[in-house]
């Protein structure tokens, strides 16, 4: 089994910064892609930026200039740090895994718990 564990989020001023970081642990997995998801109160939830293996990071329009994605292979971590913040950037975020098992096998998406981030105006 893989876990996502995230940590970061809190309460923020507009123009404020904060640092998510998600660690994957699990026994025999590699990851395509992983990345960050967030879904404010009666929204759908959307992609916030992901990175792929070997590819550029892909952020969403609204994050653009603003936030960074950050991922360490040899520790199974990511982190988002977030500058400039909005208070329309405030949801509950998610870390997201695209996972594979063993060479050849099939993918899977795992999804850590969510942290809350608030950003006051």
């Amino acid at each position: 089994q893989v876990q996502l564990v995230e940590s970061g989020g809190g309460l923020v001023q507009a123009g404020g910064s904060l640092r998510l970081s998600c660690a994957a642990s699990g026994s025999s997995f590699s990851i395509n892609a992983i990345g960050w998801y967030r879904q404010a109160p009666g929204k759908q939830r959307e992609l916030v930026a992901v990175k792929r293996s070997g590819g550029r990071p892909i952020y969403a329009d609204s994050v653009k200039g603003r936030f960074t994605i950050s991922r360490d292979n040899a520790d199974n971590t990511v982190d988002l740090q977030m500058n400039s913040l909005k208070p329309e950037d405030t949801a509950v975020y998610y870390c997201n895994a695209n996972i594979i098992r063993f060479f050849g096998g099939p993918s899977f998406d795992y999804w850590g718990r969510g942290t809350q981030v608030t950003v006051s105006s």
